[in-house]
């Protein structure tokens, strides 16, 4: 084993391959951009063809090859299931997928993985009964957790070389322009797929909407497409918004959003032009409510807000409150109709989104942003990838990018969730390191990082109740007791990479 400056201990084989995390800047490095293979197409060559299997075959998908899918349809996505049952009906072995995401949708995925049709995954989460059936050891190689800006790291420097990209798009014209806000099956922005098209050696976008040329606006372009399939339906629009954009009536969740809207507004980084990024779920968007309120009492408008983007967002938008909205990922049907009829409604790709190896993402011009937690510890450090039983029931996301880069990260989570405590002494997996955590906010109040002297001593005077971290712990425990240690058995089923590519954490089968 060899011990990271997170504390965690590595698995010596994965120490060597990847390297171990040090800290959040430490392997942030000058690289060259991964190259592909290119076939141009000649005048008067066609791109369409006739189904999945058809554009498998001309791809010259083999045996241990990488393919890789996006997730802007969440948890209604028909994509990744359909071409890999037209995979598996070809005989085809052995691959390793990639997608930005795994939904509850892809449940069908165990299957192929039992049948040695997927034997390596890297993605960013893992839902529901994937993720329990990856917890409970069911593949031979662990699962690589990147973040979204960790990914799109990864797919440039090489580390993920994807051989066929197959796409969903809600529009596309015969050559292969598309876009996500035309068609039946809108998604908004394709900010994931966009970094995919780009290095992907064979690029297949899926369509249910063919359109005559050029489709514009245009976010794959046709030079970055080899085929185009039209199928009857590529996902289920309602499924974009499921269980990601609840409007709260929850009186904790609603003083949690409360806390911290007033956090922000009392901070040093509240002033004309500032720039913000919330999360989805109930409180993250009260906290947008309750900014809104303050904005307009102030007189004070953000320069832009940044991430998935919410229909929240766009009210601040069309409100004049938000000059600009820059968006890598929609969670709503209002927020995709946004991208295509609002001028300062912008689409970016994940690599301008939050990668560490980009010249200069966009999450390093953040002033704050509100994220979530399934646990925080006494260290601050970070838990959104398992559950309290230590099944894989989540996703890192952008957690560890926007948290690291922007000048004022809060993390907003209940004290205590059913009888689970939220603040507790290590968290089960680190995902983002305490180092990059300022502000926890608690319906009971909030914990400063105490390397944040400069917050410490801003917000003394501030209307709301202030513990140190293991006061708050303290308290969790005195409602619901101590946690008793998960028995994890001796297999690693995933590896948590930092950002940068190293190793922050492994999880070990429950």
């Amino acid at each position: 084993m060899v011990l990271n400056k997170a504390g965690k201990d590595i698995p010596e084989c994965y120490a060597n391959q990847y390297g171990v995390f040090e800290n959040e800047t430490a392997n942030i490095h000058a690289y060259k951009e991964a190259s592909r293979k290119i076939e141009p197409v000649l005048p008067g060559k066609s791109k369409v063809l006739g189904s999945i299997r058809e554009a498998i075959e001309k791809t010259g998908l083999t045996d241990g090859m990488t393919i890789s899918f996006h997730h802007h349809f969440r948890e209604g996505d028909f994509i990744m299931n359909l071409v890999l049952d037209e995979i598996a009906k070809m005989g085809i072995k052995n691959l390793a997928i990639a997608p930005s995401s795994i939904a509850n949708v892809h449940e069908p995925l165990i299957g192929h993985i039992k049948s040695g049709v997927v034997t390596n995954i890297t993605s960013s989460g893992l839902r529901d009964k994937v993720g329990a059936a990856i917890s409970e050891g069911i593949m031979d190689a662990p699962v690589i957790i990147r973040s979204h800006g960790g990914r799109a790291r990864a797919i440039a420097d090489g580390d993920i070389h994807i051989d066929v990209a197959f796409l969903g798009a809600p529009s596309s014209d015969a050559y292969g322009n598309a876009n996500g806000t035309v068609g039946k099956a809108t998604c908004g922005s394709l900010g994931y797929a966009m970094v995919d098209a780009k290095y992907a050696d064979k690029v297949v976008i899926i369509t249910d909407t063919l359109v005559p040329f050029p489709n514009t606006p245009i976010s794959i372009p046709q030079t970055d497409v080899d085929y185009v399939v039209e199928v009857d339906a590529i996902g289920d629009p309602a499924g974009i918004a499921k269980g990601a954009t609840r409007f709260t009536k929850n009186p904790k969740e609603l003083l949690i959003a409360e806390y911290a809207a007033k956090v922000i507004t009392s901070s040093p980084y509240y002033q004309q032009g500032f720039s913000f990024q919330t999360g989805t779920g109930g409180a993250a968007l009260a906290v947008s409510r309750f900014l809104r309120e303050a904005m307009i009492k102030d007189e004070i408008k953000a320069s832009f807000a940044l991430g998935g983007i919410t229909n929240a967002m766009v009210e601040l938008l069309e409100e004049g409150l938000v000059e600009k909205l820059i968006d890598v990922q929609d969670f709503d049907h209002p927020s995709a109709q946004s991208l295509g009829k609002n001028a300062n409604h912008y689409e970016i790709d994940a690599n301008m989104y939050a990668s560490p190896l980009s010249k200069g993402a966009f999450i390093n011009q953040l002033d704050t942003a509100i994220l979530s937690a399934l646990e925080v510890d006494t260290d601050f450090n970070i838990n959104v990838i398992t559950g309290s039983d230590g099944v894989i029931r989540g996703a890192s996301g952008g957690h560890s990018d926007t948290s690291m880069a922007c000048k004022m990260s809060l993390v907003i989570a209940p004290l205590v969730r059913g009888r689970i405590p939220t603040i507790v002494d290590t968290v089960n997996t680190i995902v983002t390191p305490g180092a990059s955590i300022d502000v926890v906010v608690t319906e009971i109040g909030i914990a400063i990082n105490p390397a944040r002297k400069d917050l410490i001593s801003h917000f003394e005077a501030l209307d709301i109740p202030q513990y140190t971290i293991e006061e708050l712990k303290e308290k969790a425990y005195s409602i619901v007791g101590q946690p008793e240690p998960i028995k994890y058995g001796e297999k690693t089923v995933a590896l948590i990479e930092y950002r940068d590519g190293t190793i922050i954490d492994v999880v070990k089968n429950v």
